[in-house]
């Protein structure tokens, strides 16, 4: 979402507003590395392989992974700003041993493939493949990768699918929602940039949807940006939609992910509860 004209107020937000620092980049983990998630109860076979998605800007690298047999409701996954690793694929696993069929994508596919900081600490790296990214690429690419889901036998065509997203991703999966009727269930954790002053804020496209809304806030984050809460629920509850918005006490941004070294497992699993409850409405 930062394109060069809008470059400080969407993408310099971030180390504004403290969600991607110098700093940030010694609090996670280096590449390829990841703890090990609780495991899933009942637990169904899965089978995944890394995809390539056709796109209007190229072509996109995703990992998708699915239940062994039949067909289940389809959930893109929006990494953070970090990109698609193996702590995302293994968080996608997770999720389709639950019985979805989960699509993992490289939002940041235009300038590089999977991880995005191979170079730990470069802020100049990152805002290369920040820069490449803003709303209409969202939409485009939402459309891109849901379209892409319902070619595929192990997607359910008669139920909704779910997005989610992380970091930046927040604002991707709410975008998701607005790019295609076939969203029925949006959540976001410790996401960035959900309420602008902009006719094109994620919040306000967002309520022009029917989906379901799952928000959860990092303590730190609502430090920062305290209003934002109350402008998304004011913002769902006036467009009548379902939404469970929620500051998570005691964590940090970034907690969620397993190969962060702010991941609060007992946090994360309530968050990962509260996912799977708002999935099971699809």
């Amino acid at each position: 979402m930062c394109d060069q004209k809008t470059y400080e107020a969407d993408c310099l937000e971030y180390e504004a507003r403290g969600l991607v620092t110098r700093k940030q980049f010694g609090v996670l983990l280096g590449a390829g590395m990841s703890m090990v998630l609780p495991s899933v109860a009942n637990a169904v076979a899965v089978t995944g392989a890394e995809v390539s998605i056709t796109t209007p800007d190229g072509t996109a690298d995703a990992y998708f992974v699915h239940p062994a047999t039949g067909a289940a409701p389809g959930v893109v996954i929006w990494p953070d700003i970090f990109g698609l690793r193996p702590a995302f694929r293994q968080m996608g696993r997770r999720l389709a041993e639950s019985g979805y069929s989960v699509l993992v994508v490289n939002p940041f596919y235009r300038t590089t493939k999977g991880r995005t900081d191979t170079a730990p600490g470069d802020m100049t790296q990152m805002r290369t493949h920040a820069q490449a990214l803003n709303a209409t690429t969202h939409m485009t690419d939402a459309k891109a990768f849901t379209a892409w889901l319902d070619t595929q036998a192990p997607v359910a065509k008669n139920r909704k699918m779910g997005t989610q997203g992380y970091c930046m991703g927040g604002a991707m999966a709410f975008r998701t929602a607005a790019a295609s009727d076939r969203v029925g269930a949006v959540a976001s954790f410790h996401g960035g940039g959900l309420a602008r002053e902009t006719p094109d804020s994620p919040h306000l496209q967002a309520a022009k949807t029917k989906a379901r809304f799952l928000v959860a806030i990092a303590a730190n984050d609502d430090a920062k940006a305290p209003k934002d809460k109350d402008v998304l629920k004011e913002t769902f509850a006036a467009a009548k939609l379902e939404a469970e918005i929620e500051v998570y006490a005691d964590s940090a941004h970034g907690w969620c992910p397993p190969d962060s070294r702010v991941y609060n497992e007992a946090l994360a699993e309530k968050a990962w509860a509260r996912l799977l409850a708002l999935y099971g409405k699809l």
